[in-house]
């Protein structure tokens, strides 16, 4: 089993979130967060003063899959995901050892 953390634009999430229905993943956590890398921020006007918006709002969604699903799970992320411009984010698959559903004692992909 591979976990999927996904760092994208939020306004991207609806795409991505369909893209990865229509293959068949029906679970995921999306959580907001902050970031940046390299579009560093951006500048904005506040009453009359400039400051420097260093974290971007950003989406970390995280899905666990089978070994197997892992190439879909990654091109409908990208396909749904990409704009072409700075800031669309990152992909990184990390293993993972176990998982356990908690309502019924089921492991690993049957816990999926």
């Amino acid at each position: 089993m591979k976990k999927i953390e996904a760092i994208i634009k939020p306004f991207r999430l609806d795409d991505v979130r369909s893209a990865l229905m229509e293959i068949g993943i029906n679970g995921m956590t999306a959580t907001e967060v902050k970031g940046f890398g390299r579009q560093k921020g951006h500048t904005e006007l506040y009453r009359g003063a400039e400051y420097v918006v260093d974290f971007l709002p950003k989406i970390k969604l995280e899905i666990v899959v089978a070994d197997e699903q892992v190439d879909a799970v990654l091109d409908a992320i990208i396909k749904s995901a990409h704009s072409g411009k700075i800031g669309d984010g990152k992909i990184f698959v990390y293993p993972v050892e176990r998982a356990v559903r908690i309502r019924t004692g089921e492991e690993n992909e049957d816990a999926l």
